[in-house]
């Protein structure tokens, strides 16, 4: 009886004590949570419930296993299990509670501070400092699950003493991976491209919709996804029009016959930029500016506040005044000028000097 009592009673202590502390932490953070409420951290918190009693019930079994007496043979083997278990879970937990103080900070600056493109900033590096950190842990934990064999401890002299060749063979092998790693950092801390900046890269438009150490993803007007190495962004010229302020300045041309209202399309312009909600009402303005022996060529500048709208403008703007002087000005729009075909004069015939008769000579 004493050899069937004592697992169950070791075992499910040991669970049944997790199961408490766990509803009791829980229960605190949901009052921290009701009490604060704009702070996302106690529920962020409450996301890694499921480490949290992982390393208690592992740290409680590793602890008491040895007063359960069951499985005496494979002591050693399920120790060993228990504390791998331990070292993953806490391993887990660590990186969750480092999640959830850095999605806080960041969620307390982006409310203190309304420019788009600091927050912005700010997001990237959060997330790539995640990514870092994450990797150092998961690493770490790798190591000491490894050291828990008594044979990796034994090999890890001579990996020691091997450690520098090992090192720059890494070095060489890796040599494109570490420069877009450390591009990566440059670009999270260098401010060069934030998550959500518009870019145009080999000619393509888009929003900057991830970016890790290794590789930036580009999200196209048309819901395409371009990837791409971050020492691309590094190395070669890019546009970014999200970089300082958003605001955009776009043009509109027409060509149109020489006959066109000029002063009229001014005021039409205006017109319709007081009823399109995009515009952000800074400047405008309508010039000629160029000309060729059929057409002239006119151009409105618009105004917006950032790139998204800035195309809504121009396409608006170009459709409705095509459609106004068509409607209202006709003869404005290109022309092809046709007449009559006119034939060529007659052609006159020249007469020899011997044939030519004088004035006063009769012919024969």
């Amino acid at each position: 009886m004493e050899n069937l009592v004592r697992p169950v009673i070791v075992i499910g202590g040991a669970v049944l004590l997790t199961l408490a502390i766990g509803w009791a932490t829980d229960r605190l953070l949901r009052k921290a949570d009701e009490r604060d409420h704009d702070s996302p951290l106690w529920e962020l918190l409450r996301r890694g419930r499921i480490p949290y009693q992982l390393v208690l019930c592992a740290a409680l079994l590793r602890g008491s296993y040895d007063q359960a007496k069951v499985l005496e043979r494979h002591q050693v083997g399920i120790g060993r299990a228990l504390t791998l278990v331990l070292i993953g879970s806490a391993a887990w937990l660590v990186i969750r509670i480092a999640a959830a103080i850095v999605e806080t900070t960041y969620s307390r600056y982006a409310r203190a501070h309304r420019d788009p493109a600091r927050v912005r900033r700010v997001r990237t590096q959060v997330e790539l400092i995640m990514r870092v950190v994450s990797a150092i842990v998961s690493v770490v934990a790798i190591a000491a699950m490894l050291l828990t064999f008594p044979a990796m401890r034994a090999a890890g002299a001579s990996l020691l003493a091997s450690a520098g060749i090992i090192a720059a063979i890494a070095g060489v092998a890796a040599q494109s991976t570490l420069s877009n790693m450390f591009a990566g950092l440059q670009i999270a801390f260098g401010d060069m491209v934030r998550i959500g900046d518009t870019v145009v890269v080999d000619g393509e438009w888009g929003t900057v919709e991830e970016i890790t150490l290794t590789f930036l993803t580009v999200r196209t007007w048309d819901e395409r996804r371009i990837t791409m190495p971050v020492s691309y962004f590094t190395s070669k010229p890019f546009e970014n029009w999200s970089r300082g302020t958003p605001q955009m300045t776009g043009t509109v041309f027409w060509h149109l016959d020489h006959s066109a209202p000029i002063e009229a399309m001014r005021e039409k312009l205006r017109d319709l930029l007081r009823e399109c909600p995009a515009w952000d009402g800074r400047a405008y303005g309508l010039v000629v500016t160029d000309s060729t022996p059929n057409t002239l060529q006119a151009r409105a500048l618009v105004t917006a506040k950032d790139a998204d709208d800035i195309w809504t403008v121009r396409v608006t703007v170009r459709e409705q005044m095509i459609a106004w002087l068509a409607r209202e000005h006709p003869y404005a729009l290109p022309r092809v000028n046709t007449s009559e075909a006119v034939p060529p004069p007659p052609e006159r015939v020249s007469v020899p000097a011997q044939h030519r008769r004088s004035p006063g000579r009769p012919e024969r």
